[in-house]
This record gives C-alpha cells, sequence and structure tokens, in this order.
C-alpha cells in the first residue's frame, strides 16, 4: 500500500480493525490503538527508540496483538502551515515502514498535541515532571488518533 490521505484510510483497513497512532519524538514513539469501531483512542505504549529495524518491529508486534490494520502518524506542521525538518523525518519513517510491511499509512496534523496533553497533566492531573516524561507521547498519539478518528467520523 502506501501513504494515503486519511479519508481514504477506512477502505483500506479492513472494518473491524483498530488503528494505531504514532507520535514520533527524537528518542520515543509514542503509540496509541483505536477501538474496533475506531471511536476512541487509547494510549498503548512507548516505543524506547534504537535502530528503526527493531523499532519498527516492535510497532508490528503492538499492532499484531490487537489487530491493527492501518496506522495513523502525527505531522509536526509548523504554525504557518508549512512543513519543517521534523515533518520530512516523520515521512520518511512512513516511507521506512511501508518497505517492511503493505499497510495504509496515513498523516494528521498534530500541531500543539504535545502542548496540549502537557497542560492537561500539569493543570487538571497534577503529575509530576519524571511521571509525565513516561506519559507524554503515549497520550500525545492518543490525541493525534482521537483527532484522526472524529475527522473520520465527520466530526
Amino acid at each position: 500500500m502506501a501513504v494515503v490521505d486519511l479519508l481514504q484510510l477506512p477502505a483500506l483497513a479492513p472494518p473491524g480493525s483498530p488503528l494505531v497512532g504514532l507520535d514520533l519524538g527524537e528518542k520515543t514513539i509514542g503509540v496509541a490503538v483505536s477501538d474496533t469501531t475506531r471511536t476512541v483512542a487509547s494510549p498503548l505504549a512507548l516505543i524506547r527508540k534504537v535502530k528503526f529495524t527493531g523499532d519498527a518491529a516492535a510497532l508490528f508486534k503492538l499492532m499484531q496483538s490487537r489487530g491493527a490494520s492501518g496506522i495513523v502518524i502525527g505531522l509536526p506542521v509548523n504554525m504557518d502551515g508549512t512543513e519543517g525538518v521534523r515533518c520530512q523525518s516523520n515521512r520518511a519513517f512512513a516511507r521506512n515502514l511501508l518497505r517492511l510491511r503493505d499497510l495504509p499509512i496515513a498523516f494528521w496534523d498534530e500541531r500543539m498535541s504535545t502542548m496540549a496533553v502537557n497542560r492537561m497533566l500539569i493543570g487538571e492531573a497534577d503529575v509530576s515532571r519524571a511521571r509525565r516524561a513516561d506519559l507524554v507521547d503515549k497520550l500525545a498519539a492518543a490525541w493525534i488518533l482521537q483527532g484522526a478518528l472524529e475527522r473520520l467520523r465527520g466530526a
């Protein structure tokens, strides 16, 4: 398959199979998963980046354990709508995944996702800095995936 428009993703991923959302950081990959109805995104795991092939294997193992059939990757678009180096890196990550596995991948504009999650953890949940470090990327992945799921539902 290929990188597709988000609205094409449901037609390419078997009905009843969850989708996975990714927040790609420099050192970690936050992973979230949807339910089988693709209504709710939940934080799933944090993959500590070591080497791409190992990172991809860990991701594919998580996907297999949940029966997930498609991926939504957060795209860190600049506030003015342009794409910088981080967007290029995320697009390259998707291309590299496709070299290893045939599956549909879509991108979702993740502007402000990490900031919003941090604000929630500090302000509403009063989570310590050390605990936030473990949660932020997984929660950002869920934020990204939830936004994509709502767009797919037309919300």
